[in-house]
């Protein structure tokens, strides 16, 4: 079955105005893809929509964020449940900084139905950081029974490599995601010691066109956030 894990919507203001729930899922549709990760920037304000126009198309939608973490390093969380959702929720707005958005400069942060009715504006900036920790993120997604994914770990900015320089020996990830661009066998023979991990690639989609165009295969018959989640634990890319 075909993931992707990583996708941002209309709420990110870096996503494109067409990045709407019910164009992300008629388009992973299109692309087979059987499920994907809503995981728009420190909110996860559009998962439910998305989950719910996913259920009845077939597509299994895993609720989210892209947490950017005190370090600035970009990490994936997934969570089962309304109520785990909503704590997630909190958890992302009690501890980012109030900074108000600039739609012009940054771009729009919306809310819409499948309708593309705008429900909801956010008038804080959700590109910045939390003022939690890699390690306090890690432990709060987890205490939800969360899934726990440090993003592109590849890339030279908001990597966990980049902004750290390498991976906490303490940090329990569920695996390690690499960016579309990445070279699986130059990666690996520079930083061999990351062998023990397994890793998902995903698309980072912000544009419609992008979404599916990279995707990991998961042995599953049936999804669920359990079988997923196990997916993950044994997931493998060349």
């Amino acid at each position: 079955m075909r993931a992707d894990l990583h996708i941002h919507t209309v709420l990110s203001p870096c996503g494109d105005i067409e990045m709407t729930p019910v164009n992300i899922v008629r388009k992973a549709v299109g692309m087979r893809l059987g499920i994907i990760g809503i995981t728009d920037h420190n909110s996860t304000l559009h998962a439910k929509e998305a989950r719910k126009i996913g259920e009845r198309n077939g597509l299994f939608v895993m609720c989210g964020a892209e947490i950017t973490t005190k370090e600035e390093v970009h990490v994936l969380a997934f969570v089962d449940g309304d109520e785990a959702i909503e704590k997630l929720q909190l958890f992302l707005s009690d501890n980012i900084a109030k900074i108000p958005n600039d739609p012009d400069f940054f771009g729009y942060q919306l809310v819409v139905n499948e309708n593309e009715e705008v429900l909801y504006e956010e008038e804080n900036l959700l590109i910045g950081a939390i003022n939690k920790t890699i390690e306090e993120t890690e432990e709060f997604v987890h205490s939800l029974g969360g899934i726990f994914i440090p993003a592109h770990i590849d890339k030279s900015q908001n990597s966990l490599l980049s902004q750290l320089g390498y991976m906490p020996p303490h940090l329990k990830a569920d695996a390690l995601e690499l960016s579309s661009i990445c070279n699986f066998s130059d990666f690996m023979a520079k930083n061999s010691y990351l062998s023990k991990y397994n890793f998902i690639r995903s698309s980072d989609a912000h544009y419609l066109p992008d979404v599916g165009r990279v995707f990991t295969d998961f042995d599953i018959s049936e999804p669920s956030f359990e079988s997923i989640r196990e997916a993950i634990r044994k997931s493998s890319i060349s």
